[in-house]
């Protein structure tokens, strides 16, 4: 008994006078449709199929031994011409072209649309100033969350770089990031990959065109060529960052203090610092004295030595959060840390120090190094202490104040060196020249943009407010055990080790979200002088709980 094989499905023939085949062959006259079909069968659309037996040009042998050919037809009974991808094309055509009148009837829309612009995978190298901004990654649109990414992307769209076709969502144009920034932090370089329209019509500078859209405080330096295949962030081969602080954060913990009790400094000798000093000063007295200080040689050769322990390859579980120490995702590299000489900028009595820190990448949360490295130096805990946080003890470390954080610039060593060997015997008006990822081209421009946007905005803040004095007094006070690791012997304690996952632990050190902050108004510096032990406090449980929510993914994307 023959078979037909509708949309895949194979059914009984209906028990009719001639086969399907036949009554298709000899009925391709639309006026004289087949009223002999089955009705589970019906006339439909071009674009269904029909796929029949064909008795007479058999070409296949079946399972009982009988041959037979599979012809595809449409049910008006022709045949489909053309290829596949050319079918498809053509409804994909009429498809757009297609609209609702008023009366609910579809017709062709004759309407010209705007016409489509080359794009080109490029890497934007740009700066930013992140003070008001909610980090450096894009949101989803509709959370009114202010991210540098949410404005150059609306920046790119309204001065053409971006079609109105694709400005609804960044990802049609592949947008990513070299490196991730947290909320405040800025950022001198850092590299944007996404696929945009370079030849934008009646703007032939399309860094000054995107540039006019954006405002003062983020900047486009350049944009480069780049390959298809191009990811800003799988492609960058390391990052480098500052971190700025004044030197008197060096001065060790005022005597009486908790610190100063829990780091048995009270068994030394007093600091010159705090000699003949009274234990009742204010803290605006002290700060004063403090900003007039100057860091002596041997606390810079001790602030240098304590630096080089954190070169290598290391486990940083204790300088993130909600990361264990058998995550491999802990195991970082870091290729130099260097500690800058101090200086004074300006008329202002503040002096600064500069740690820059060249690594391939950083975890979530890396200010917790730069406060292990201050606070063991000022507490003249031995520099071993940094190797044992990179064992399996969990630990508290503090984070430093935002406020001093700068992303340098991320590094594309190998891509520039692939990309000078396929460019070699090329010039740069060839299509298929690709520069590399520099910015010292561009080193001028961003060393003023650093001074007006950035460290001008830093000192100003410290000056006002005392931000960096109001920290380091949050961590003197503390009488618990959670920084105890700070020691003359420079080991971690049974006291100081975390209790697991989940159980409570006494007397915690309480970090304060106004350290978080790089922006802010008049009424908030005059808090942050303030003294309160609940102003802001948030617990490092609570920062674990929030962060132990994230995916591990989640956590990789915060990381910069």
């Amino acid at each position: 008994m023959s078979e037909q094989v509708i949309l895949g499905k194979r059914s009984p023939e209906p028990d009719t006078a001639s086969s399907p085949a036949k009554r298709l062959r000899t009925s391709q006259s639309p006026s004289a449709p087949d009223t002999s079909a089955p009705a589970s069968i019906p006339h439909e659309p071009s674009s269904n199929v029909h796929v029949e037996e064909d008795a007479g040009k058999p070409t296949k042998e079946t399972k009982g031994g009988k041959k037979r050919s599979i012809r595809t037809r449409r049910w008006d009974g022709e045949k489909p011409k053309g290829g596949k991808r050319e079918r498809n094309g053509s409804r994909n055509a009429e498809a757009v072209a297609v609209t609702t009148s008023g009366e609910g009837v579809a017709e062709k829309d004759g309407a010209d649309k705007a016409p489509r612009l080359p794009k080109r995978q490029c890497a934007l190298l740009m700066g930013f100033c992140g003070s008001g901004y909610n980090g450096m990654q894009i949101q989803t649109a509709g959370t009114g969350v202010r991210t540098i990414e949410n404005t150059l992307f609306d920046a790119l769209v309204r001065a053409g770089a971006v079609s109105q076709d694709n400005s609804d969502n960044p990802t049609k144009i592949n947008l990513g990031r070299a490196a991730r920034t947290d909320a405040g932090v800025h950022a001198a370089g850092n590299v944007v990959s996404a696929k945009v329209i370079t030849a934008i019509p009646d703007k032939p500078d399309f860094v000054a065109a995107v540039n006019a859209e954006l405002p003062p405080e983020i900047r486009i330096w350049g944009c480069v060529r780049v390959q298809n295949s191009f990811s800003a962030r799988t492609l960058c081969d390391s990052r480098k960052y500052t971190y700025y602080f004044p030197s008197y954060l060096l001065i060790p913990p005022k005597p009486g203090s908790g610190l100063h009790e829990t780091s048995a400094l009270a068994d030394r000798p007093m600091h010159p610092f705090w000699e003949g000093h009274s234990p009742d000063s204010t803290p605006v007295e002290d700060l004063t004295r403090k900003r007039a200080w100057r860091a002596t040689p041997e606390d810079m050769d001790r602030l240098r030595a304590a630096a080089t322990h954190f070169e290598g390859t290391h486990n940083f579980h204790n300088f993130t959060v909600a990361r264990d120490f058998n995550d491999r995702a802990c195991q970082r590299f870091m290729k130099t840390i260097e500690v800058g000489d101090p200086a004074v900028y300006g008329d202002r009595d503040t002096e600064w120090i500069a740690v820059m820190l060249h690594g391939s990448s950083f975890m979530l949360h890396q200010r917790k190094m730069i406060a292990a490295l201050i606070l063991s130096v000022r507490t003249q805990t031995p520099t071993q202490l940094i190797d044992e946080l990179y064992g399996p003890r969990r630990v508290f470390v503090p984070k430093m104040p935002s406020l001093g954080l700068l992303l340098e610039s991320p590094v594309f060593e190998s891509y520039n060196k692939r990309m000078s060997t396929v460019s070699a015997n090329l010039t740069p008006e060839d299509p298929a020249f690709r520069a590399p990822i520099d910015f010292d081209v561009h080193k001028d421009q961003i060393e003023a943009f650093k001074q007006a946007h950035i460290y001008e905005r830093m000192r100003d803040i410290e000056q006002r407010g005392g931000l960096f004095d109001a920290w380091v007094r949050s961590v003197d006070k503390y009488t618990g055990n959670d920084l105890s690791y700070l020691n003359a012997r420079g080991v971690i304690p049974d006291r100081a080790a975390l209790p697991p996952k989940g159980q409570a632990r006494q007397n915690p050190f309480r970090e304060k979200r106004k350290f978080d902050l790089t922006d802010y108004s008049a009424a908030q510096l005059s808090e942050v002088m303030r003294e309160n032990e609940d102003d802001g406090a948030e617990g490092q449980d609570e920062e674990e709980v929030e962060a132990e929510k994230m995916s591990k993914k989640e956590l990789a994307d915060m990381e910069g």
